[in-house]
């Protein structure tokens, strides 16, 4: 799949949560006229081939249902649409944590027979693929409507709304009855936080993820109230729909609600057209499992999207394709799972320099010359957190130079150096342990609790399972096979899982500031307060 960025379409801004680490100096409702931009046509015929005799029956069916979904509208639209031969069935897990025995399994994509890596897993045709280019008509229409104020996301998850309202007149009725199965559930069964309560935003206290959730929602209104745009920008398409224009149609939650389902399957194709490169592949996200350190990748092959397995399947295994270079605390926001083995997770750390510092703008100066910033960004990667702290240090520095002289003396230099005494590096070193140590603190639990709480999730997923084979066995229902009190509620279990990973992190990064501070001679105490002192918002 190349990668999947949802996040380019709505993006979100940083939230103000924790602050910046502060070095020292020492809807506007649209008029209702008829369209006068006339685009071509986007009804079903350009969705599917032309008549049903051109409609290609397989020899062998790309994908089989599990026995519990034998007669699913979904399987035998892909196939009667002309799906070809694959090497791939549909199955289901339970659902994590399941408590009142509701919820209906999730589905998956597996390996029906054993595959071996360079396989190709299956084809979907691009008649089968729903993108602007075709929800449009027009590429052209489809690239100023993605460069002004809609994005893709919002583009496809009106047209899907509107086809939901068609019921089983639209071509992708069984489609969209599939995805609104998952209800944009990530692989723990759990949907975005932009879509939790209030209360359950509270499991992310703490984690910057919380105001990102607020300014994620924030763009997705914004987004919502030039929905009437696209209505008369592409009025020929909208006409086959007998309904209201869109934000009379659907109120706010109900949009959010598909967008966020969009959010969590749509994926990110490469060297293709702008009109093509989002794209909601049947087989694709959400019945794929995302891994981070997977190779795997959705890609358009002529007029299909394949997938080419990277690795060994035996059959009944689910196939696992890559999510891009993602966070967790973005694949969370995204899909609503936390990636445990994810080599591109990273926490943030924001310094600036004081702006009231008299010599500000030297110290500045400095800064860009080593290609940093007067705020500069920091992103401390799993792993490498001792290596961050270390390329930090000679930014902080800057915070602590006062003497005019020594600041000419380093503007005329070369290098990022600056002149560094034991007892000015400990001053370096305890505002830095001190930002950390409150960052900890803002988290309502210890990373002790998080891991003694993950770890009986864990032991309750595998008792979980095992009932759900042993159920399977005999026959009966899932929901008669319910874990035990003392496991917590999925969206807390993410929660928990996320901001464990955040918190290794921040302990990591302390850890490395302390070896440093070791490392200083003996007794080294930091300096007096300099006029303009750190401050940690």
């Amino acid at each position: 799949m190349a990668s999947v960025s949802p996040a380019a379409a709505a993006a979100a801004v940083s939230g103000s949560h924790h602050g910046r680490l502060l070095l020292p100096s020492s809807p506007r409702r649209l008029p209702r006229p008829r369209p006068r931009l006339r685009f071509a046509s986007c009804h079903a015929d350009t969705l599917l081939p032309s008549s049903s005799s051109e409609v290609r029956t397989p020899l062998v069916p790309a994908v089989e249902p599990s026995s519990e979904s034998s007669t699913d509208c979904f399987v035998d639209w892909l196939r009667a649409r002309g799906l070809p031969p694959g090497k791939v069935d549909i199955r289901e897990r339970p659902v994590p944590c399941l408590r009142d025995g509701k919820d209906r399994p999730l589905r998956y994509v597996a390996a029906g027979v054993d595959l071996q890596e360079g396989d190709v897993a299956f084809e979907v045709p691009m008649s089968l693929v729903v993108t602007l280019e075709r929800v449009l008509g027009d590429e052209s229409i489809a690239e100023l409507l993605t460069n002004n104020k809609l994005s893709e996301l919002a583009c496809l998850a009106l047209y899907l709304m509107y086809e939901k309202k068609q019921g089983k007149d639209s071509f992708w009725y069984p489609y969209i009855k599939e995805l609104d199965r998952h209800r944009g559930r990530g692989q723990l069964a759990v949907e975005s936080p932009l879509l939790w309560t209030e209360s359950e935003l509270d499991y992310l206290s703490g984690s910057p993820l919380k105001d990102e959730v607020v300014a994620r929602d924030e763009a997705i209104r914004r987004e919502y109230n030039e929905l009437d745009t696209l209505w008369f920008m592409a009025g020929s398409l909208f006409q086959q729909y007998p309904f209201d224009i869109p934000t009379e149609a659907f109120p706010f939650e109900i949009f959010k609600q598909a967008f966020v389902a969009v959010q969590s399957c749509v994926v990110h194709l490469q060297k293709v057209s702008l009109a093509r490169r989002f794209a909601l592949v049947p087989l694709g996200p959400p019945l794929l499992t995302y891994k981070s350190n997977c190779k795997a990748m959705l890609t358009v092959d002529g007029e299909s999207v394949r997938l080419v397995v990277d690795r060994p399947y035996k059959a009944g295994e689910p196939i696992i394709i890559w999510c891009g270079p993602q966070t967790n605390s973005r694949l969370v926001l995204n899909y609503g799972f936390v990636d445990e083995n994810n080599p591109f997770d990273r926490i943030s750390i924001e310094a600036s320099l004081n702006t009231e510092d008299p010599q500000y703008q030297e110290k500045r100066m400095v800064a860009q010359r080593n290609g940093k910033h007067a705020i500069q960004n920091f992103n401390v990667y799993v792993g490498k957190e001792k290596q961050t702290v270390a390329e930090m240090l000679p930014y902080l520095r800057l915070g602590y130079i006062s003497d005019p002289d020594e600041m000419q003396s380093i503007l005329s230099s070369e290098g990022d150096t600056c002149p560094v005494s034991p007892c000015t590096e400990r001053a370096v070193l305890d505002q830095l342990g001190g930002y950390l140590e409150s960052r900890l603190a803002g988290y309502p639990t210890t990373l002790n609790e998080d891991e003694a709480m993950v770890m009986s999730c864990d032991f309750l997923r595998v008792v979980s399972w095992s009932l759900y084979k042993l159920a399977e066995c005999y026959g009966i229902g899932f929901g008669h096979c319910q874990l035990a009190d003392g496991s917590l509620e999925p969206k807390q279990e993410v929660a928990t899982r996320l901001v464990r990973l955040e918190k290794k992190m921040l302990h990591a990064c302390l850890q490395a500031t302390n070896e440093f501070i070791t490392d200083l001679p003996d007794h080294t105490v930091s300096p007096c307060p300099a006029q303009y002192a750190p401050e940690m918002k």
